[in-house]
């Protein structure tokens, strides 16, 4: 049985316009109509083909978790202490990512639960771009790419803007899906001002939405060690064609 997904009756994205036109960035709390989000959240804790996402060397690496876990510790260490050493002065990332509009694309999307095969449906539905049309106000909106991220302890998203030649990237978005977040345990998706200094940071709020302006500088601050939970989200841009 196929999943369905709705927006919240309540958000309207023409009312919500004035406000993203002013600040580029918007936090929407209790997105999705229920159950949508705590379906999603139990689909992704029973997904498998995760992998852990990095950079080496300026270019992206995707170790499958399990290998990982598998590998020694010094392997291990190893690992991150080179990915370390790039994080201090560049940008550089480390999570866990299952990257969902990829494996349907490819033809493998029978290996992903139902629900994020549907989610990935409904995201490039009328219903939802028409949405985003109306509160961005960039009609040419046409397709949006999607992949789970799972930060565990550790892990972060360095600050960048997201912009990318020719990918045509509008905007960006975050639907968080773990349970219960405290702001202490990090994770917290934060938003640079012209000085480096951070202007706004939303805390990943159980089905929430965040919707911003790219390229606009942000980061993922690093989750931590005594986080009593992965942070879950799906993420992605939301585009001017495929």
């Amino acid at each position: 049985m196929s999943a369905s997904f709705s927006i919240d009756p309540s958000l309207d994205g023409g009312r919500l316009a004035p406000v993203f036109g002013r600040y580029g960035r918007l936090h929407l709390p209790q997105f999705l109509a229920p159950p949508g989000a705590e379906t999603l959240s139990a689909a992704l804790r029973d997904a498998g083909g995760w992998t852990v996402s990095t950079i080496g060397r300026g270019s992206t690496v995707d170790i499958p978790v399990d290998a990982f876990a598998a590998a020694d510790e010094p392997a291990r260490n190893a690992l991150l202490a080179a990915a370390h050493n790039e994080a201090r002065s560049g940008f550089h990332y480390m999570f866990e990512s299952l990257r969902i509009s990829d494996i349907v694309d490819s033809g493998d999307g029978d290996s992903l639960p139902g629900p994020l095969r549907d989610l990935y449906a409904w995201l490039n539905g009328e219903a939802f771009l028409s949405f985003a049309r109306a509160l961005s106000g960039h009609d040419d909106l046409a397709y949006v790419d999607a992949q789970a991220t799972r930060y565990r302890a550790g892990h972060y998203l360095n600050e960048h803007d997201d912009e990318k030649a020719g990918a045509g990237r509008r905007l960006a978005y975050v639907l968080n899906l773990t349970p219960e977040w405290r702001p202490s345990w990090g994770g917290l998706l934060a938003f640079l001002d012209h000085d480096g200094h951070v202007a706004e940071a939303y805390t990943p709020a159980f089905n929430a939405l965040n919707l911003f302006r790219t390229p606009q500088p942000h980061m993922v601050s690093q989750v931590s060690a005594f986080a009593a939970a992965p942070r879950l989200s799906i993420t992605g841009w939301i585009r001017t064609g495929r």
